[in-house]
């Protein structure tokens, strides 16, 4: 697996707001290495229609939340892109409070999936500050893996495609859960977030076997607390 990008290790990570480095800080070195990324997965779609991103991790708490933020404003830095990001972690979504997006019981994505008569057009909120579209979770649900295997999701994401350039689906860890599995038969690509000295070869290797392999395209290594220079790694081609 390529690794695409490495972030600050814990001791040196800001606090919540301010990690969001391409959206409150773009011309930062920082946001710079996702704008690295971002020409990576631009790249992908130019050779390969690369548009359905599912950004995952292993295991909870590895920051796959304030990747996805990252990555859908580095890519929505382009002129003219559309870009979509949607909170599918309907167990333990993040996306909301990151954005300061206090009014979370709106229409959501399980709401979408559970009324046919919901469509994307009412859920999606424009966030034109940072030229983003936002898609939460909506209402709490007591089956989320049915509404994500669920037929009705692959029609969803089929009008995410076409609306969108790119679509990033902020998801549930792959080993807690059977959730982003049941995404994978839809998604493009997965983005593995590896925490240094959290995320163990165990459990990557584990994760990874639970999905496509072929689908997989990268990892961002985060934490890692080794001497480096001005930047923060090798991102990858």
């Amino acid at each position: 697996m390529e690794t695409l990008l490495q972030q600050p290790s814990r001791q040196e990570r800001p606090r919540p707001a301010e990690e969001l480095v391409s959206i409150r800080k773009p011309h930062s070195p920082e946001a710079e290495q996702y704008r690295a990324l971002r020409e990576t997965i631009e790249r992908k779609r130019r050779d390969n229609d690369l548009r359905v991103v599912a950004v995952t991790s292993a295991g909870p708490g590895e920051g796959k939340t304030v990747t996805s933020l990252n990555l859908a404003g580095a890519l929505a830095q382009s002129s003219g892109t559309r870009v979509l990001l949607v909170d599918a972690d309907l167990r333990r979504p993040a996306v909301a409070r990151y954005l300061g997006l206090t009014d979370e019981r709106s229409l959501g994505l399980a709401d979408i999936l559970a009324d046919d008569t919901c469509n994307l057009t009412a859920a999606v909120r424009r966030l034109d500050a940072i030229n983003v579209s936002v898609l939460l979770p909506g209402r709490a649900h007591a089956k989320p893996y049915e509404l994500l295997a669920s037929s009705r999701m692959e029609g969803v994401l089929g009008d995410m495609r076409r609306q969108y350039d790119f679509v990033l689906l902020d998801t549930p860890p792959v080993l807690p859960v059977a959730d982003c599995r049941a995404l994978g038969r839809w998604v493009d690509a997965f983005l593995f977030v590896v925490a240094a000295h959290q995320t163990t070869r165990k459990m990557l290797g584990e994760a990874v076997r639970q999905l496509d392999a072929g689908k997989v395209m990268g990892m961002v290594f985060n934490g890692d607390d080794r001497p480096r220079r001005k930047y923060y790694g090798y991102y990858g081609t």
